[in-house]
């Protein structure tokens, strides 16, 4: 590799495409090489993301007119179902981070079942790693491909797993009722996203049956080791970004044993915190960075805890963990390019 990691972003036009850009233009061993936007092929980024005028960038292209020999790593950002096919066939010296659901369940019936399709890269999907780093840092450096968590799952994931792990808390029942601002739905135009539809409103949506809950089942089966099945809904709410979930838990040592617990689990970790007790978290207070801040309450009955987990959906729920997890597998400081603190108010 030359001195800077020359990169490529595939579906640049969208939320997390664009995040990708603002993120890795000022990363200092990055640089952005080629962006692909297969409908805005032929305009510049600026174009189409005004907020990027005077930043010196390649024009948007289509996916064959990149030339893969001038690239080392990739963040791929097309819509589902769209990846694997793209992904299996990129050049061997590739490493990619992929911000679709495509690789994100590990067992091939799992998600025909929760996807309604057969999976198509099958033999590429062995590979593949998790990319959610305060658990699977290790894997994550020496992997060629990783998974990007879910903006949902992520929330729900660093806010429960490892006291789940320590069996600080019951794996039964669990209720995560999650909260995300409208950029968690895509920038493609659709009925349910417009103004009209979200302002003054607040609504759920997939309640009882969520992709989502299939990652998950996964990531929370695997810490507990015994079969979990969390109840989770998301909700739409009229802001641009950000994700709160509220998770609701037993615990038998009540919130002082759950709080020690994720406080240990997370004391070195960059991007976690967790807040005294007495507080809880805001959107407000981790917009446009990469931290992640949990909150743990005691609910009235004494064996009942609520843990409180607010994230950025575009950046630590998406593009700000893809750098995460790229500056892991390239062997550049993990907080290298997204150490920027929360924009507030």
């Amino acid at each position: 590799m030359t001195d800077k990691t020359r990169i490529a972003i595939l579906g640049a036009s969208g939320y997390t495409g664009a995040e990708l850009v603002r993120l890795a233009a000022r990363h200092p061993r990055m640089t952005i090489a080629a962006i692909t936007a297969d409908r805005k092929a032929g305009q510049e980024m600026a174009d189409v993301f005004p907020h990027f005028a005077g930043l010196d960038l390649p024009p948007l292209v289509s996916m064959e007119e990149v030339d893969w020999s001038g690239i080392d790593a990739v963040f791929c950002g097309l819509p589902h179902a769209t990846t694997q096919r793209v992904v299996k066939d990129l050049p061997a010296h590739l490493k990619v981070v992929d911000l679709s659901a495509d690789f994100r369940l590990e067992d091939p019936a799992k998600y025909a079942e929760w996807y309604g399709h057969d999976h198509a890269a099958l033999d590429l999907q062995k590979e593949v790693v998790f990319g959610l780093p305060e658990v699977y840092r290790d894997r994550i450096r020496s992997a060629r491909v990783v998974a990007n968590t879910g903006c949902y799952v992520a929330t729900a994931l660093l806010a429960l797993l490892p006291a789940l792990r320590e069996k600080v808390i019951a794996p039964d029942p669990i209720v995560i009722d999650a909260k995300s601002g409208v950029t968690g739905a895509g920038r493609a135009p659709k009925e349910n996203t417009l103004f009209a539809e979200v302002g003054e409103g607040f609504a759920a949506y997939g309640v009882g049956r969520h992709r989502h809950m299939a990652e998950l089942d996964q990531e929370f089966t695997k810490a507990a080791g015994t079969p979990v099945l969390a109840s989770f809904t998301p909700h739409l709410v009229p802001m641009n970004r950000g994700i709160l979930a509220t998770c609701y838990v037993r615990a038998a040592g009540g919130a002082d044993a759950v709080r020690a617990c994720l406080a240990e689990a997370y004391a070195d970790e960059p991007f976690v915190h967790v807040l005294p007790a007495g507080k809880v978290p805001s959107t407000h207070h981790v917009r446009g960075s990469n931290y992640v801040h949990i909150g743990v309450v005691q609910d009235r009955a004494p064996d009942r805890v609520i843990v409180l987990s607010a994230l950025d959906n575009l950046v630590k729920g998406a593009s700000g963990q893809a750098i995460q997890n790229m500056n892991l597998m390239l062997g550049y400081p993990e907080t290298m390019g997204i150490d920027q603190l929360p924009l507030f108010p």
